[in-house]
């Protein structure tokens, strides 16, 4: 049985009247692709720690130059957990405004602690025209009901492709594949998956044999099974990885057109990267500086409030860190082209 506030109940009947208007809408803006590389945009921020727009709008076009299919915002690499309803808001305008007249797919994240909450972001995006959307399970979901009739409300809020990442959502509790492919069946635009959840592959597997009403799905996970992922035969990948988006789309070309050995040495000396980050974190901060996308290493670790402002750390490599990263992304260069 599924408990809502008499609040969630009528946003969920606001989204309902949402949705015969949307029904008019086509479902993906004409020539935006759903498939190949999604970049997850990071989030910059000042030395301060106020959101970087400039440098927001500078990362779209590197992505854009760089040749990936689109660009996904805010979800858990751009700390969306460290940005307020207002930044959220705001962030989505400066997105819909900076893909104008770009090829590239602009997929919001509208996930929200609730139904309700969800359904408030959901309707900016549908106002922005994004082209499609994408939400995190509710946090304060507690079954997979709760999240049935989260993702359900989301189905009948848009008729824009949406894609249902399989984490961030309540702890311990993942949608199941059972779940994603009901919905995929009942919404024939809720049909794609961010999948990113143990057993990764046999659930990978299990969305693969249930096509084509599973239209779309996407590895993730900073990129680190895409090279078997390839080969099983998704649909792309949504990673946070903005310093690397000539990487991400010659790769993914060079598997389009089977060039599979490169598709290999280009994706051994991307994970020495995604190693490197693990014992050096911060390394892809130094890297979207050293490319000239950001001008701070700086992150936030807290939300900022009324009363404190949000808590910031910042890299600030040793020589010796400096050494191994440039080392190791000399390697990289010969698959770059910005």
């Amino acid at each position: 049985m599924i408990d809502l506030t008499r609040r969630e109940c009528l946003t969920m009947l606001g989204g309902t009247l949402v949705a015969a208007h949307a029904a008019r809408i086509v479902a993906a803006t004409p020539g935006k692709a759903m498939r190949g590389p999604f970049i997850i945009l990071n989030t910059p921020f000042t030395s301060t720690g106020e959101v970087d727009w400039e440098d927001l709008e500078h990362e779209v076009a590197f992505v854009d130059r760089g040749g990936c299919a689109g660009i996904v915002w805010p979800q858990g690499s751009s700390g969306v957990n460290t940005l307020t309803k207002q930044e959220r808001v705001h962030g989505m305008e400066v997105l819909a405004k900076a893909v104008q007249g770009k090829r590239l797919t602009l997929v919001l994240g509208v996930q929200g602690k609730d139904t309700a909450e969800m359904l408030e972001y959901a309707k900016k995006a549908e106002a922005l025209g994004t082209d499609a959307m994408i939400a995190m399970p509710p946090t304060t979901g507690t079954s997979i009901d709760d999240y049935r009739a989260y993702f359900r409300a989301l189905g009948g809020a848009t008729k824009r492709p949406v894609i249902v990442q399989t984490s961030g959502g309540a702890r311990n509790l993942i949608p199941s594949t059972d779940l994603i492919i009901e919905l995929a069946k009942e919404f024939p635009h809720v049909a794609y998956v961010k999948e990113e959840s143990d057993p990764l592959v046999e659930r990978m597997k299990a969305e693969i044999q249930a096509r084509p009403a599973m239209k779309g799905i996407f590895g993730a996970s900073l990129g680190t099974g895409w090279l078997y992922e390839l080969r099983l035969g998704l649909d792309g990948i949504i990673t946070g990885m903005g310093m690397y988006p000539d990487l991400m789309a010659r790769i993914w070309d060079a598997h389009e057109h089977g060039r599979h050995d490169e598709v290999r040495d280009a994706y051994s000396k991307f994970l020495l990267m995604r190693n490197l980050n693990e014992s050096v974190p911060g390394t892809d901060l130094y890297i979207m500086k050293k490319r000239g996308v950001f001008k701070t290493t700086v992150r936030r670790t807290s939300v900022p409030t009324a009363g404190a402002p949000a808590k910031l750390t910042e890299f600030k490599p040793s020589p010796m860190d400096v050494e191994e990263i440039e080392y190791r992304f000399a390697a990289l260069k010969p698959y770059l082209t910005l």
